[in-house]
């Protein structure tokens, strides 16, 4: 016969082993934090087991523990969430974090850094900056060893477009000195963060946000790469994904709230992606609840930027990597899909941490007004700033599409130039032609090189902060699937039968377009007033446009003549600006020209840039 054990004793004897469970942590996030950040009350995830009931202190009291907070332990007893204010006075060093509860303790040793006061780091980018766009994976495999890692998802095939093919941040590492000599003062890369998914080589699907995904490297050669680009006068921007992680993610099998993200796996909305309901004075609050919380697929679940865990955890890491590899600018993926709020917050946070950064949203959108909206101050959004410095300029970059594929002519330039009165800053917006979500310029232009070399000079003598995107330097012509959008670059992988990062690996054309860029960003460096003068432009007419920029003294003439034939260009129209002018110089050749007083011959298909000899 069992004898009934009195029900006090058995629920003394039950809470006994409750509390004698032993705490266990197996991770910190962020993983350390430096002295004299203004950003000094850092929030500590905790990941580990039994983290209920805490109590929690640091060995150092310059180290104050503020706030254990309580989270219900039927969400979750495999997280803890403390906030902690790190003194100004604090020495770096390794201290301990001391948890305990009723039955355990438990310590983790926790760095605080001291900062690397460099002056070649946070620099951001501005319009004397041409930024050069890099797919890390398509590049260049400069270390094999790493191509297939033991856990990770993800084949490795070169002859398929949405499969690894092995490029990594060593292979950019040993093409800086190519760059560099192409004349690029910014590289922007796609996200290097981890990805252990199937679809994984493009980097939007993080399942680690604090990890370099190995098959790339690790944190310490991502941090290399910074130094060797700094050391050459590069920037690198980080491109940082706030909207979603990758299902794979460990928080997907254990979220720390209910709400942490937006809906679950098994009960989700799938984005209607209406960038417009921002802005949009007579829609409805759900469409832009939609936009900003549906999932963009069922393999990328959407963050909920409204849970404060959530967002603290957000800009930390953003801070973090932006300290830890002394990184300049960021480039904030999918922007108009997260909360606008929040967003607002996170780039006030970034800008106060490092006021001299830059930060361009991708806004996929073509309208300036609906662009203009997002960018800071915006004339738009009266009771709201989104704190946002730059946005993606795909206005000019579809009118200068349209214009390659012959839909529309340079007078649609024109126009979408002649809108900048939307913006609060229109020389801070990030142009371009193409990059790694559009079809290459060669393909749209039908491989009509001419046509792409306007669009270049274009787009490096107009207003804006340029961005090419790797391989327009040699004419990539690429397809129209994402995979063959990302085309590898010639040379960068051993045994390809040739190199395209030498001149003789080159083909003619190839080398006709490399040296026209390399040229085009030597005169863009030499005369500021193609990166900061005034934009000063005349409607085309018989296919020729003409605009200048003009910066103190210094004033430059740039002539379009998209026409089959030499053109003779009558100046009547734009003679005021020329006053005095005696001789002109042709930047591209050197060459000087005696200014007759109302015209000047411009080869077909040509730009003439010529810079005033008063």
């Amino acid at each position: 016969m069992i004898k009934k054990i009195p029900l006090l004793l058995f629920l003394l004897f039950i809470s006994t082993i409750v509390y004698s469970q032993e705490i266990k942590i197996t991770k910190v996030e962020p993983p350390n934090w430096w002295v004299g950040m203004h950003w000094d009350k850092v929030q500590l995830m905790i990941y580990g087991e039994n983290l209920t009931a805490l109590k929690a202190s640091f060995d150092n009291e310059d180290i104050e523990v503020i706030e254990v907070h309580k989270i219900d332990p039927a969400i979750s007893g495999t997280y803890a969430f403390i906030d902690v204010e790190i003194s100004s006075d604090l020495g770096p060093g390794n201290y301990k974090l001391l948890l305990e509860n009723e039955g355990s303790k438990a310590e983790f040793n926790y760095p605080i850094l001291q900062r690397e006061e460099e002056k070649e780091n946070h620099q951001g980018f501005t319009p004397d900056d041409i930024i050069y766009l890099i797919m890390p994976d398509r590049f260049s495999n400069g270390d094999p060893s790493n191509d297939i890692v033991k856990g990770y998802e993800g084949e490795l095939d070169r002859s398929k477009g949405n499969t690894r093919h092995g490029g990594d941040l060593q292979g950019i590492i040993d093409h800086l000195d190519y760059i560099e000599d192409a004349g690029f003062t910014a590289i922007w890369l796609n996200p290097v963060i981890e990805n252990n998914c199937k679809v994984s080589y493009h980097g939007y699907a993080a399942t680690d946000l604090y990890k370099v995904d190995p098959r790339l490297g690790s944190n310490e050669l991502y941090k290399k790469l910074v130094s060797e680009a700094h050391k050459r006068g590069i920037k690198i921007i980080l491109d940082h994904v706030a909207n979603h992680i990758h299902i794979n993610h460990p928080w997907m099998k254990n979220l720390p709230f209910a709400d942490w993200t937006n809906g679950s796996d098994k009960d989700f909305n799938t984005t209607n992606h209406d960038k417009i309901a921002y802005v949009d004075i007579h829609g409805d609050p759900l469409t832009l609840e939609n936009s900003a919380s549906g999932w963009f697929t069922p393999y990328m679940p959407d963050l909920n930027q409204q849970n404060p865990y959530m967002a603290n955890y957000i800009i930390q890491n953003t801070i973090w990597w932006m300290e830890y590899a002394c990184i300049d600018g960021v480039r904030e993926d999918t922007y108009p899909y997260a909360d606008p709020e929040f967003m607002s917050e996170w780039a006030k946070a970034i800008l106060e941490e490092y006021p001299n950064t830059n930060i361009v949203g991708e806004v996929w959108k073509g309208d300036p007004v609906y662009l203009a909206a997002y960018q800071e101050q915006s004339i738009f959004t009266p009771d709201f700033n989104s704190n946002l410095p730059s946005v993606t300029d795909f206005g000019l970059s579809d009118a200068l599409r349209a214009y390659l594929n012959g839909s529309k002519s340079l007078n649609n330039i024109y126009e979408i130039l002649g809108m900048d009165f939307v913006y609060y800053n229109p020389d801070n917006l990030v142009t371009f032609v193409d990059n790694h979500d559009i079809e290459r310029a060669m393909l749209t232009a039908k491989e009509d090189l001419n046509k792409v070399k306007i669009a270049l000079q274009i787009l490096l003598t107009t207003r804006g902060i340029p961005q090419l995107y790797y391989g327009f330097e040699i004419a990539m012509v690429g397809g129209k699937d994402d995979g063959s959008k990302r085309t590898d670059f010639p040379g960068g992988w051993n045994g390809d039968k040739r190199s395209a990062f030498t001149s003789e690996g080159r083909s003619e054309k190839e080398n006709e377009i490399f040296n026209l860029v390399k040229k085009m960003i030597e005169i863009r460096k030499e005369n500021k007033a193609l990166s900061q003068g005034k934009l000063i432009h005349f409607p085309p007419k018989e296919n020729v446009y003409i605009y200048f920029r003009i910066l103190d003294d210094e004033k430059i003439m740039i002539v379009v003549n998209d026409n089959m034939e030499e053109k003779e260009v009558d100046l009547k129209p734009v003679l005021h600006l020329l006053k005095g002018v005696e001789q002109l110089k042709e930047l591209k050749t050197g060459s000087e020209i005696k200014f007759n007083g109302s015209t000047v011959k411009v080869k077909e298909g040509e730009v003439g840039i010529y810079k005033f000899i008063e």
